[in-house]
């Protein structure tokens, strides 16, 4: 029996642990029972290994949002959209995190954007 799981390096083995696609299950799982930070941890593996995956970052950017790690979250946002300007998800999800962070000016485009590519045009 292991007891590393105590530690730094046993818990990161752990997050670290399995193939792709079943670190990809259990950070889905964890997302799901609400669990971001567990989520984050495996999902950052994941994201490094695949780094132009749009999938495993955007749930490592909504897992960051979720656990109120804004600025971390602000950076993976910010990355899909540079690959993918047309991404609606990640705009709404971009501007919303800077909302939370207070900065309304700076969300404001990428919300108008969001709701534009989503076919959600403003009444007026």
């Amino acid at each position: 029996m292991d007891t590393t799981y105590g530690t730094t390096t046993g818990a990161s083995a752990y997050y670290a642990h399995g193939t792709q696609a079943e670190r990809w299950e259990r950070a889905r799982l964890f997302f799901d029972a609400k669990e971001y930070t567990a989520a984050a941890r495996v999902l950052t593996g994941l994201v490094e290994e695949e780094p132009e995956q749009t999938g495993p970052r955007l749930l490592l950017a909504r897992s960051y949002y979720h656990s109120a790690q804004l600025r971390r979250a602000e950076a993976e946002l910010r990355t899909i959209v540079a690959r993918d300007p047309v991404e609606h998800y990640a705009r709404l999800m971009l501007g919303r995190t800077l909302e939370r962070q207070g900065r309304h000016d700076e969300a404001a485009p990428h919300l108008r954007l969001a709701a534009a590519l989503s076919g959600e045009f403003a009444q007026g």
